[in-house]
C-alpha cells in the first residue's frame, strides 16, 4: 500500500504537470501580453506597456457582448438541466443490467464529430429543412419559420452538444442517493412530489450544480456553435476573442478578454467545488 508523501506526489506529478503546461503557462502568457499595446501591423508591441486593454473590457459595447453570452449560456444551462434530470432519473430507476446500455446511448452522439453534428442542425433548421417541412406539412405554420441564425438556434445547439455531460453528472448523484431516505419519507406519509422536493432534489443538488457549471462554462466560451447556428447574428464573447486574435490582430486586447472569461470560469468552478464539499461534509455528518 502506497502511503508515503513522496509516493503520492509522484503519482500526482503527471496530472499536475499537465495542468501547469496547458493551463498555467498559457494563462501566464495571456496575463503578460494583456499589459502591452497592439503593434502597428498587429500582434504585440513589447516596448509599449499599458493598462488600457483592461479598461476597454469595461466598455459598454463589450460588457453587452459578455452579458449576452451569459444569457445564452444560462438559457442552455436551464434547458439542459430540465431535460437531463428526468433522463438521469429514468436511467437510475431502470434495471441495473440496462444502465450501461442506456449510458452508452447517452454518450453515442460524441462518437460523431462536433462540426458534423452542428452542420446537421443547420440542415434541420433552415427554411427548407426537415423541421420547417414538418411544420408546414402538418399545417402548424403556413410558411417556413426563420429558425436558423437566431439565439434559440444557438441555445439548441449548445444543449444538444453538452447535454450528455449534464445527464452523467446528475445520474452519478442520483445513483449514490441512499434509497432508504426515500422509503423513510414515504413511510412518514410524504407523497412522491413532496419526497422529491424535500428529500431527493436537495440531496442531488451537487450533481445538478456540477452539470450546470459544466455546460455554462463550456457554453459561455463557445464560438463555433454561435458562428454556425447564429450566422453572425449572435455575438458571443468567444467570437469576440476569436476575432481579436485572428481578424483584428489585437492580441493584447484579446488576451485581456480571455483573462476575464477565464476568471469567471474559475470562480464558477470554485463555487461548484465548495458546494460539493459542503454537501459531502453534510453527508458525512449525517
Amino acid at each position: 500500500m502506497i502511503t508515503s508523501r513522496w509516493s503520492r506526489m509522484l503519482l500526482a506529478a503527471p496530472g499536475l504537470g499537465w495542468i501547469a503546461l496547458f493551463l498555467l503557462v498559457p494563462c501566464g502568457v495571456l496575463f503578460v501580453n494583456a499589459f502591452f499595446e497592439r503593434g502597428i501591423y498587429g500582434g504585440i508591441d513589447y516596448e509599449a506597456r499599458t493598462l488600457d486593454n483592461f479598461a476597454r473590457v469595461l466598455d459598454p459595447l463589450y460588457v453587452e457582448v459578455f452579458l449576452g453570452s451569459a444569457r445564452v449560456a444560462l438559457a442552455a444551462t436551464v434547458v439542459a438541466v430540465i431535460l437531463a434530470y428526468p433522463a438521469a432519473l429514468a436511467i437510475s430507476l431502470a434495471p441495473a443490467r440496462r444502465h450501461t446500455l442506456l449510458l452508452f446511448l447517452v454518450m453515442l452522439p460524441f462518437w460523431t464529430n462536433y462540426l458534423i453534428r452542428t452542420y446537421a442542425w443547420m440542415v434541420l433548421l433552415n427554411r427548407k429543412g426537415l423541421a420547417n417541412g414538418a411544420l408546414v406539412a402538418s399545417g402548424i405554420t403556413a410558411e417556413p419559420l426563420d429558425m436558423l441564425y437566431s439565439e434559440p438556434a444557438v441555445v439548441l445547439g449548445l444543449v444538444y452538444s453538452y447535454l450528455p455531460f449534464v445527464v452523467l453528472s446528475i445520474y452519478t448523484s442520483i445513483s449514490r442517493l441512499d434509497r432508504a431516505l426515500l422509503e423513510a419519507s414515504a413511510d412518514l406519509g410524504a407523497g412522491l412530489a413532496r419526497t422529491f422536493v424535500k428529500v431527493m432534489l436537495p440531496l442531488t443538488l451537487p450533481g445538478i450544480a456540477t452539470g450546470a457549471v459544466f455546460i455554462f462554462v463550456l457554453s459561455i466560451g463557445n464560438f463555433v456553435t454561435a458562428d454556425l447556428l447564429g450566422g453572425g447574428q449572435v455575438q458571443m464573447i468567444g467570437n469576440l476573442i476569436y476575432d481579436q486574435f485572428l481578424t483584428a490582430r489585437d492580441w493584447p486586447f484579446g488576451a485581456a478578454l480571455a483573462l476575464v472569461l477565464i476568471a469567471v470560469m474559475m470562480l464558477l468552478l470554485f463555487a461548484q467545488a465548495a458546494l460539493a464539499g459542503r454537501a459531502a461534509r453534510r453527508g458525512a455528518a449525517a
